[in-house]
């Protein structure tokens, strides 16, 4: 079976202080580019969604240069490339699901940023949809983010809580990059 790579917003804008100090996991751009370079090796689909913020101060908005793509996403051998202006890539042009269920695919990997928006977003909807979702945690990452009460919940809470409402919820297999490779290695020897 085929399965997409979906790299959701790994977009130079989110080095911006405007997201916080905190970010999480800073191995999450080198677990994406491993992926996309087994991805690429096996001749399998890369999807790659762009954020194009609406709002004109937001680091993602197309005029901003942190709307870019960081350079080795951008440089990925991609299949499509698709844009948003909200937290799924389902709801973005072109559309995903028609592209996915045309190519015949009804397995997608995601990853990318932030974990506990549009990866989350995307993950539960392509599980609804119908799709075998499988998420590397690592190959994620997110930001310290306040709740209505001023509280703050930290980058690692915001990541534990998305791994069990994916894989607790039944939305998606939440696994590791190593996890995620060594399968699509073992599929290849299949």
């Amino acid at each position: 079976m085929t399965t997409a790579l979906i790299v959701i917003d790994m977009q130079q804008g989110f080095l911006d202080p405007f997201w916080g100090a905190t970010t999480n996991h800073p191995g999450c751009d080198d677990n994406v580019v491993r992926l996309i370079d087994a991805w690429h090796s096996a001749g399998d689909p890369i999807v790659v969604v762009r954020h194009d913020s609406v709002n004109p101060d937001s680091p993602l908005h197309p005029a901003n240069p942190g709307n870019a793509l960081i350079e080795p996403v951008a440089e990925a051998d991609r299949a499509l490339l698709v844009t948003k202006s909200v937290n799924s890539a389902f709801y973005g042009e072109p559309d995903l699901e028609s592209w996915l269920r045309s190519c015949d695919i009804r397995r997608i990997v995601v990853c990318g940023i932030q974990t506990n928006m549009c990866v989350e977003t995307t993950a539960r909807m392509g599980g609804n949809l119908g799709f075998e979702v499988v998420v590397p945690l690592d190959a994620t990452r997110t930001f310290d983010l306040a709740g209505p009460d001023g509280q703050t919940t930290d980058a690692a809470t915001l990541m534990a809580t998305t791994a069990v409402n994916l894989h607790g919820g039944g939305f998606a297999s939440v696994t590791t990059t190593d996890a995620v490779l060594a399968d699509a290695r073992q599929g290849a020897r299949a």
